[in-house]
């Protein structure tokens, strides 16, 4: 059995760029959607990537094109 290592995920929400009619940048600031509150038992990034595909919220789920899943070895 291969020895397990131990990650951390956060999952961000990044709105489209907007723009006002006058041209100025209106985006707003990117969102925290989740965090794991201790560290993930995984055999691969791969893994711990799944696990916090599962933590992203259902109103999300048609914005997964602009959620970015980042994971950490710990």
């Amino acid at each position: 059995m291969a020895r397990t290592k131990l990650f951390d995920f956060a999952v961000l929400y990044h709105p489209r760029p907007t723009k006002d009619p006058s041209g100025n940048d209106t985006t707003p600031d990117s969102e925290l959607l989740a965090l794991s509150d201790k560290p993930v038992l995984a055999n691969t990034e791969k893994e711990v990537a799944m696990k916090a595909a599962r933590a992203i919220p259902e109103a999300y789920a048609d914005k997964l094109d602009l959620v970015e899943v980042i994971v950490r070895p710990f």
